[in-house]
């Protein structure tokens, strides 16, 4: 699956894509944006700093007339409703337009200067499921509150997840209001009811469904890599106090459903193909996946290969012009237990269909180290222990007005690296009293 758009030498007429961290032409990210003039959503894709406008590109006929009806929809998921060898046709034609002077002086017209679009949602999220893949992150928290026996035994035979709440899944930018709910401080012996005082962040990736299974119809390891139409980051905010009361016994509930965040660019399953990669081995006396997680081409170049980061700024930060504080970085390959195309196949596995613009959370992606932590749960060892910020102040849990960055980027040598965008939020006091 690696072809010329993957070619590490290829150069763009668009002048900002050629040093771009995140977006050169090897990358052509998915998304929807809103024009400058106050036009309805439309799908562009982001090459350096510019947007290219893909539903004023197909009516010139520029671009294969399969993909027109699609790319004039207000969000992708009739892209992705699409047989993805049409949607490899679109990656194509696009490289090809934008790295061919003499197309210049004809798609040129149709880029508009990124800083001045916003994003919005990609899809519209038809059903939500997070997952709980990060070994070293259900370690960490499972020592917090079972230091004897911190993964329960079934971890590294299933796939842990829950159903969340699709529509308080928000894009970069909106913001997060503090939520309410039950909580039982330590020694009371009734719950009481406010703001949650332990407001975390989760370090997680989502992945994009295509394609679509038929209900009772479950999707094999072989072919689940092909169910994922592109990544992005996500942030699945928490309110640790109520989960630690309410969890039990069916799992997260309001501490999880007031707001998840992602990043507004769709990184194509298409742009990371050369950052495949083997899954870490498991450790010895770790099980094997059963016979139908298992698959030889899975197990060789089932994983990928990127960098995350995670960094916190306040309020009097901002407004001091410091810049904001790195809180931990981890990768991909060394915090995942499971593998996406795994996800996808053990969530169909009891007959459940997938529909495109599904979105699958990977769960927390915490590094071995404790520094790599991807929340403040693990980095404070649930609020023992203070994070020192700029400017003299410190942290356990976020405070209203604290702003949580989110980055990626897919590395290989060989090959350009490729960014994520960015995935935002700012904490803002609880809107109920």
């Amino acid at each position: 699956m690696i072809d010329y758009t993957h070619d590490p030498a290829a150069q763009s007429w668009v002048e900002s894509a050629e040093d771009h961290p995140e977006f050169p032409v090897q990358n052509l990210p998915l998304g929807v944006f809103i024009p400058a003039d106050g036009d309805a959503p439309r799908i562009g894709t982001a090459i350096g700093n510019a947007i290219l406008d893909l539903k004023a590109l197909a009516a010139t006929g520029l671009l294969p007339d399969a993909l027109g009806a699609a790319l004039a929809e207000p969000r992708l998921n009739a892209l992705f409703a699409l047989p993805a060898a049409t949607r490899q046709t679109l990656r194509h034609a696009l490289f090809e337009l934008l790295t061919d002077a003499a197309q210049e002086e004809t798609v040129a017209p149709h880029l508009h200067p990124a800083a001045d679009c916003p994003l919005t949602l990609p899809f519209a999220i038809g059903d939500y499921t997070d997952f709980y893949v990060g070994i070293h992150h259900a370690r960490a928290v499972g020592a917090l509150f079972r230091p004897d026996n911190p993964l329960l035994p079934n971890y590294h035979h299933v796939p842990i997840g829950y159903h969340g709440r699709a529509s308080s899944v928000q894009v970069c930018g909106a913001p997060v209001f503090r939520p309410n709910g039950q909580t039982l401080v330590p020694g009371a012996i009734k719950p009481t009811f406010g703001p949650t005082k332990r407001l975390d962040y989760e370090l997680e990736l989502g992945l994009w469904v295509a394609g679509a299974n038929p209900l009772g119809t479950p999707v094999p390891i072989s072919t689940a890599w092909e169910r994922i139409g592109g990544l992005c980051l996500l942030n699945d905010w928490s309110a640790r106090d109520v989960q630690a009361w309410e969890y039990q016994p069916l799992g997260p509930f309001l501490a999880k459903n007031f707001a998840t965040t992602v990043s507004p660019w769709v990184v194509t399953r298409e742009a990371l193909e050369p950052f495949r990669t083997a899954p870490a081995p498991r450790t010895a006396g770790e099980p094997d996946p059963l016979p139908y997680l298992r698959d030889p081409a899975d197990a060789a170049t089932g994983m990928l290969a990127i960098d995350l980061e995670v960094r916190l700024d306040t309020a009097a930060m901002r407004r001091a012009g410091l810049p904001a504080h790195l809180l931990s970085r981890s990768t991909t390959g060394e915090a995942m237990h499971w593998t996406p195309a795994q996800l996808v196949t053990h969530h169909t596995s009891g007959g459940c269909n997938l529909a495109p613009g599904d979105l699958l959370g990977t769960g927390t992606l915490s590094g071995r180290d404790p520094a790599a932590s991807g929340s403040l749960l693990e980095l404070t060892q649930g609020g023992r222990n203070r994070i020192e910020l700029p400017g003299d102040e410190t942290r356990t849990f976020l405070e209203d007005g604290d702003r949580v960055t989110l980055r990626a980027a897919a590395r290989r040598e060989g090959f350009r690296t490729i960014g994520f965008g960015t995935c935002a939020g700012i904490v803002l006091p609880s809107p109920v009293n």
